[in-house]
């Protein structure tokens, strides 16, 4: 059940008030005239915001608000409380130690949350869960869910189906248990045959790449998650988050897949991109490419993310054909497995540069005849008339191409 109170941010120290999930949920057979998934909050309650300050449906907010530890209040104005010390805090489980699971179950154990159990196979998720959850015992997933109050589900996308309704159909599902799935690409639906078994299916995606790594603890702090659940389920799916030390950001069932697909383009391609852009560097004789590209690529980053189109510069938005035609004859030279890239992003940024009034016009014509081919060496492209921007736009194969089943920024590393 989300109950209200008061507890301790383990990260901070400070004094915070508001949700905690309590470790006992009520089944439907317990109270079988309310919700199938317990207890509800009033409309009144305050709703976990993304600031980790706790805003109530009236619009006033309270400052310094988190989630609590247990459902009575206990101030402690010291705010020198150990996390041990608080009752009602949940068995955590995790199935799939790669990447992923084991950073946020030690995230949850910063906040009190007691990590019970994991399951394993690779040496390399051993060895992660070794580190980041020392002390917890390996088993296999039936017995992970045995253990566990929560049982966090970080397996890859396209095992996660099968994953549940296995742990469904042979019975490991307890009503009531809180179950929770890491992918960016599937919403709380996928969790579905598990739901039919009594358990509370959250869906909860860092929008983070992780290492596998204790760093990844405290990237955690501030780290979006797209968070999908139930209505009845909101509140504990955000104060989860925020016990984590994330900021929660809901997400409809139907909208994942467009969700994950951006942060695919978002962060998977760029990693394609810098490392393209540094072996071309290297190849042109530059010996740090990376010193080199850092300030860039920071600068570009911090630009778009503050100014949106505005920041776009480079030859394509000043609709430079020229620049681009000697661009596009070098890669065919020296690096022809990039040509088609180029194009594909030359052209969406023809169009947004196009779209935004930063490229003319009259000079798109020319770029857009160099832009006019389909990544083959003297093979011309086709267009659709003369002043569309649309004309081989990002729909002839941008990087968007084999979007979010490739896999998101974090899910892939549970290799187990």
């Amino acid at each position: 059940m989300v109950t209200s109170g008061t507890g301790v941010n383990e990260r901070t120290g400070t004094h915070t008030e508001g949700h905690s999930v309590n470790a006992h949920h009520p089944s439907p057979a317990d109270e079988p005239d309310k919700s199938p998934y317990g207890p509800v909050p009033s409309a009144s309650a305050p709703r976990p915001s993304a600031s980790g300050a706790s805003a109530s449906a009236s619009g006033s907010s309270t400052s310094g608000s988190s989630t609590s530890a247990t459902g009575s209040a206990a101030p402690d104005p010291s705010g020198a409380a150990r996390a041990e010390d608080r009752p009602a805090r949940l068995a955590v489980g995790v199935v799939g130690t790669g990447r992923v699971g084991p950073a946020l179950a030690a995230a949850l154990r910063l906040a009190g949350h007691r990590p019970v159990a994991a399951s394993g196979v690779s040496d390399a998720s051993r060895r992660r869960a070794a580190e980041l959850l020392p002390d917890v015992p390996l088993v296999d997933p039936a017995e992970v869910l045995a253990r566990s109050d929560l049982v966090l589900l970080t397996v890859p996308d396209d095992a996660l189906p099968d994953l549940v309704s296995g742990l469904a159909r042979t019975g490991a599902v307890r009503p009531g248990q809180l179950l929770v799935h890491t992918s960016g690409r599937f919403g709380a639906g996928v969790l579905r045959p598990a739901l039919r078994a009594g358990a509370l299916p959250l869906a909860l995606h860092p929008a983070m790449a992780f290492t596998g790594t204790p760093v990844d603890v405290q990237r955690l702090v501030g780290c979006s998650f797209g968070v999908t659940a139930p209505e009845e389920l909101r509140l504990a799916a955000e104060a989860l988050v925020i016990e984590m030390g994330g900021e929660p950001e809901w997400v409809a069932e139907e909208s994942r897949p467009l969700y994950h697909a951006a942060l695919a383009i978002g962060a998977n391609h760029l990693v394609t991109l810098v490392n393209q852009a540094m072996d071309l560097l290297r190849a042109s004789g530059v010996q740090a490419p990376d010193r080199m590209l850092g300030p860039l690529l920071g600068a570009a980053l911090d630009n778009a993310l503050r100014s949106g189109d505005s920041a776009l510069t480079g030859p394509v938005a000043r609709g430079d054909a020229d620049t681009v035609a000697a661009h596009v004859t070098e890669l065919r030279k020296h690096a022809p497995q990039t040509v088609a890239g180029y194009l594909a992003m030359a052209r969406a940024t023809a169009d947004r540069a196009l779209a935004h009034g930063l490229l003319k016009p009259g000079l798109a014509e020319a770029l857009l005849d160099v832009l006019a081919t389909d990544g083959d060496a003297g093979t011309a492209g086709k267009r659709k008339d003369d002043d569309g921007p649309e004309d081989g736009g990002p729909d002839g194969g941008g990087p968007e191409d084999g979007g979010p089943e490739d896999g998101g920024p974090e899910d892939k590393g549970t290799d187990s």
